[in-house]
């Protein structure tokens, strides 16, 4: 039995922005905690090439951008969320820059791009390494923050909550955290704690996500007694460079803003043929267009074209995509790109308030774990940041107003009555098994069939874990294979509850749009 027990003000799970976000926003009063399954630049985040969108320009309004984000959540935008984030990105990238992030400028001004969607250029970015850049400056703030505890290599096992300990008052009391070097169970206590884990995207086979990326926080917190909404709007990128060697590098959506043109391998431009926005239309519409393209004519990829641009603009705009496709033999300069969709950000997640907070006291969720209502049936490019950015300030800021609750004595994990496993093949043919079916059956084109097929194999699989965690050690690919298959689980179950085709969620049963848009609301209890 694990004999550590470690006391904070404030628990944030996860490195990414939303959690380095909300951790400097408090380290002011608080004394935070960060964990993080592997290195605190391990995150999704880091891999963010596009930008971040804010109304900076005097020719473009909030009203645009609000109205951009509704058009593209296809009916499904929660609007009093959207405008709230929309007039506090300003705020956001002030915040950025006063921290020293160094943000591309023009004649003195920040620069701003133009992504898919946008009816204005509104993208402040670093190059095409945005994510990267923003990282690195938080990284180095939150390391020279003293009242920041930084945690690394420590995995969310389950929260802890008062319903569970048999308590009359229902609130998140702290969690239990695996500590990979040490290989024992942390209890981590505090009155307050953030899920800030990123979304889902390692439960497909091919995504632009880290592999940290496995659903960990909308797990937890269904496990707990949170609700979840959406989960069937999965969004898949819709330009992942296509070669053997290349794992998970994403083409940014800015490379289209710039003029790229997607075409097949005699060079036919195919996106005019599917809407009049072209290579400028929301990630679903071209996601689905390059999936249609390459069944049509038997293709492993298409191809993404922005040779027409100049050599010096494309160092300039792009720099990590020419070096990377470079090292791969591809010349950008001259070559298109081949590119396929992959599973790329998880538009549903916990619900949660303008505040953050989750159904349950005492917990919150920013970033991708949360459904904030901000992204609808699809989000928005360049809006996920942006996401991130307001709501860790939302979450901090009514973390310091709010009374604090010190929790109660809270039980040791006790691992007394279990055994090392004994054959660790059975999770890595489990995980390339959820994988598999659900890019075959739960991807960009659904059809109630491979739905039932999907939610069948899960509810073997689930069996099978369920009694691998209650007889073993645990181990961090046990438990994200777990949180895996929970969240497996809710995407399906979402996407069977939903007759229509709408935003990112296409069923060949169900093509139409019905005439009112609704959330898929799962409650656990």
């Amino acid at each position: 039995m694990s004999e550590r027990f470690l006391d904070f003000d404030v628990l944030v799970v996860g490195s990414g922005l939303a959690g380095l976000s909300t951790a400097l926003h408090l380290a002011a009063n608080r004394r935070v905690a960060v964990l993080t399954k592997r290195g605190l630049d391990d995150s999704a985040s880091a891999w963010a090439q596009g930008g971040i969108a804010a109304v900076l320009d005097p020719s473009d309004s909030f009203d645009a951008h609000v109205r951009d984000t509704l058009v593209a959540g296809d009916g499904l935008c929660d609007e009093v969320a959207v405008r709230h984030v929309v007039e506090h990105a300003p705020e956001a990238i002030r915040w950025l820059q006063s921290l020293g992030v160094p943000f591309s400028l023009e004649d003195g001004q920040i620069h701003l791009t133009r992504e898919g969607g946008h009816s204005a250029r509104r993208i402040a970015h670093v190059a095409d390494a945005t994510g990267a850049a923003v990282q690195r400056t938080l990284i180095e703030q939150v390391r020279s923050s003293p009242n920041i505890t930084v945690l690394e290599h420590h995995t969310l096992v389950d929260l802890i909550t008062g319903s569970r300990l048999g308590l009359e008052a229902n609130r998140c009391l702290g969690l239990y955290a695996l500590d990979e070097l040490s290989d024992e169970v942390l209890t981590l206590r505090a009155p307050h704690t953030v899920l800030a884990t990123g979304g889902a995207g390692k439960v497909y086979l091919y995504t632009t996500n880290p592999d940290t990326a496995t659903g960990d926080g909308i797990a937890a917190a269904w496990r707990a007694g949170c609700r979840v909404a959406d989960m069937e709007f999965i969004q898949f990128h819709p330009t992942c460079l296509y070669h053997p060697l290349a794992k998970s590098f994403l083409i940014s959506e800015a490379v289209r803003g710039e003029g790229g043109r997607l075409i097949l391998p005699d060079g036919t431009r195919f996106m005019p043929q599917h809407d009049p926005r072209a290579e400028l239309a929301p990630r679903d519409v071209v996601a689905r267009a390059i999936d249609f393209e390459m069944k049509k004519h038997g293709l492993d990829c298409v191809y993404l074209d922005i040779s027409h641009q100049s050599p010096a603009f494309l160092q300039e705009h792009f720099p990590n995509i020419l070096a990377r496709c470079a090292e791969l033999g591809i010349d950008i300069t001259r070559q298109p790109i081949p590119v396929v969709p992959a599973a790329h950000y998880t538009c549903g997640g916990v619900v949660t308030d303008l505040h953050a907070r989750t159904d349950i006291p005492g917990l919150y969720a920013v970033g991708e774990t949360a459904w904030t209502g901000l992204h609808g049936a699809n989000r928005l490019a360049s809006n996920s940041l942006l996401e991130c950015m307001v709501f860790a300030h939302a979450a901090a800021r009514h973390i310091e107003v709010t009374e604090r609750h010190p929790p109660p004595a809270l039980p040791l994990w006790d691992d007394s009555r279990v055994t090392d496993p004994d054959e660790m093949v059975v999770i890595s043919h489990n995980w390339e098994e959820l994988r598999r079916f659900m890019w075959d059956y739960v991807g960009i084109v659904r059809t109630n069939k491979r739905l039932e097929r999907a939610a069948h194999r899960i509810a073997t699989l689930k069996g099978e874990i369920h009694e691998f965690y209650a007889r073993f050690h645990v181990t961090r690919d046990l438990l994200e294979l777990r949180n895996l298959v929970q969240v497996a689980d809710l995407i399906v179950r979402s996407a069977q509850l939903r007759h229509e085709s709408r935003g990112l969620h296409y069923s060949r049963d169900y093509p139409a749009k019905l005439p009112r848009a609704l959330d898929t609301v799962l409650a656990p209890f």
